[in-house]
């Protein structure tokens, strides 16, 4: 009995070590980004290198999970371990931003198992009065990696290179590989089903328009033009059919029965709302410090630290509460601190001093971190270990849809804040395109050569943009509130309290 619970400490580490890996792969390569490109070039496809890995977790997330509660959890693990090692080691040997982004899409299928699939065995294989511990470490290394990754990427770039940005994941999912391999043992019932292909085509193919669409229009392409209205229609199409393919599939990819469940429903759109919040975050507090404030990638990512911090801190919180109180009353605590802290990152500015950024950086962390391990749990409280797999894959899943909705719409945001800013304060169209990339004050080499007032005129453009995404942020951090006071009293229970008694520890 000593010798299984010592290997269940071996699998967790495992498990850890692949979430810490395919979490961070979201965040990580975007402080190296400056560099990949000005190697690589292809400054215009640029979003599709962090895109494709997220649609492709977003395709295989549902799909994995729904193969793990048909055939076994390991073996999929195992084999999306495998594929995102060989799609890191791909990504390292690219020539070209097109070359990038194909293999970081075969990375995100990788991605795509690994995650839903270790919280579903820590389901499998501990009680309910462990889980609340486990589910906010596990929690807590979602959230460290979402902020780490940042600074990781920067640290490598600024003192190996860009490559090694993907290459470092080969020794830890080797580690994982050997500890999954050899110590965990499966030995659970598992439910024959169909594979809803149609689903899982329509439903990536109508996000894979709508981000093209949104992405392309009024950049490369007008919006009224025929590629951008194609891309929309598209859309609507593949969507309109995917919600029919799915009403009427024996096994749907996503089982809209699941949403007739008010905790389900309430826990899997707060994580729609608070990803798509909390990826702006990750993304633009390092280009605020980095462009505003000046300094190198790796202090932009150094500067991240109090929100991982407070993320930890969120999340272990989050987990030990579930045990004393209702879901809803510890998601009321998230909710009013990460809205709080959105706010105050909405009212940045190049006069905002360090210790306010960190304490706002703080604030917004410890709110988001309650979700990674409260939202997991509660989001398959009501399933079985025969639909655990389908229910933490479409949890998990919203989330992965509200990151990528976030950093595509929030971006084009961004940018068309910051061609605004830029022209009011140049007042000169041409000379404010010239200035038009953030990446032209973002590192101490270009900012010595603009000169002082110039140099002002951007940075306080860069900063009015990023302040007005965060301000237009509060909408999906506000909703995610909404559905906070939406969800039901449920709260986790233990049931081995009735036979404490008879299984006295004294």
């Amino acid at each position: 009995m000593h010798t299984k619970e010592s290997n269940l400490k071996l699998v967790v580490v495992g498990l850890l070590l692949g979430i810490l890996m395919s979490a961070m792969d979201n965040t990580i390569v975007a402080s190296a980004m400056g560099t990949i490109v000005s190697e690589l070039g292809g400054l215009d496809k640029i979003v599709w290198v962090t895109s494709a890995y997220m649609v492709m977790v977003m395709a295989g997330t549902p799909i994995f999970g729904k193969l793990s509660d048909m055939y076994g959890r390991k073996r999929f693990f195992i084999f999306g371990l495998i594929v995102f090692l060989a799609g890191s080691a791909l990504c390292g040997t690219a020539t070209s931003i097109t070359q990038l982004s194909i293999y970081r899409a075969i990375q995100g299928v990788g991605g795509g198992a690994l995650m839903p699939i270790a919280f579903t065995i820590v389901f499998d294989i501990y009680p309910p009065e462990k889980r609340g511990k486990l589910t906010g470490l596990f929690g807590a290394v979602f959230g460290i990696s979402s902020v780490i990754g940042p600074l990781l990427g920067a640290y490598i770039t600024d003192y190996l290179s860009w490559q090694w940005v993907f290459y470092i994941n080969l020794p830890i999912g080797i580690v994982a590989f050997v500890l999954i391999t050899m110590f965990y043992k499966e030995s659970i019932s598992h439910a024959k089903q169909r594979i809803d292909w149609g689903g899982a085509f329509t439903l990536v193919g109508s996000i894979i328009c709508l981000m093209f669409a949104l992405e392309l229009g009024g950049n490369q392409y007008a919006w009224d033009s025929a590629t951008i209205l194609g891309l929309f229609a598209g859309f609507a199409v593949l969507l309109i059919a995917f919600l029919f393919i799915e009403r009427y599939a024996a096994e749907p990819v996503i089982s809209f029965a699941m949403f007739g469940k008010r905790l389900f429903a309430t826990s899997s759109l707060i994580g729609l709302f608070y990803g798509s919040t909390f990826i702006v975050a990750t993304v633009y507090i390092p280009i605020f410090v980095q462009g505003v404030n000046g300094g190198s990638a790796t202090n932009s990512g150094l500067i991240l630290m109090p929100m991982m911090i407070g993320t930890v801190l969120g999340s272990q919180t989050g987990g030990l509460l579930t045990t004393r109180t209702s879901f809803r009353n510890i998601m009321l605590l998230s909710a009013a601190c990460f809205l709080a802290g959105v706010f105050c990152l909405s009212t940045l500015s190049p006069d905002t001093s360090r210790l306010m950024l960190n304490l706002f950086m703080l604030l917004t962390g410890f709110g988001v971190g309650f979700s990674f391990s409260v939202l997991s749990m509660s989001s398959i409280h009501h399933f079985d270990m025969r639909q655990r797999g389908s229910a933490t894959s479409t949890s998990t899943f919203m989330r992965s849809l509200g990151m990528t909705l976030g950093i595509t719409i929030f971006g084009i945001i961004q940018r068309n804040s910051f061609t605004d800013s830029l022209g009011s304060a140049f007042g000169n169209s041409e000379q404010a395109a010239s200035f038009g990339n953030p990446q032209a004050a973002l590192t101490p080499e270009a900012r010595a050569n603009i000169p002082a007032a110039v140099l002002d005129k951007i940075t306080g453009a860069l900063s009015d943009s990023i302040s007005h995404t965060f301000l237009w942020a509060l909408i999906p951090a506000a909703l995610g509130v909404v559905f906070v006071l939406l969800m039901p009293g449920d709260r986790l229970t233990l049931k081995p309290k009735t036979a404490l008694p008879s299984s006295d520890r004294g």
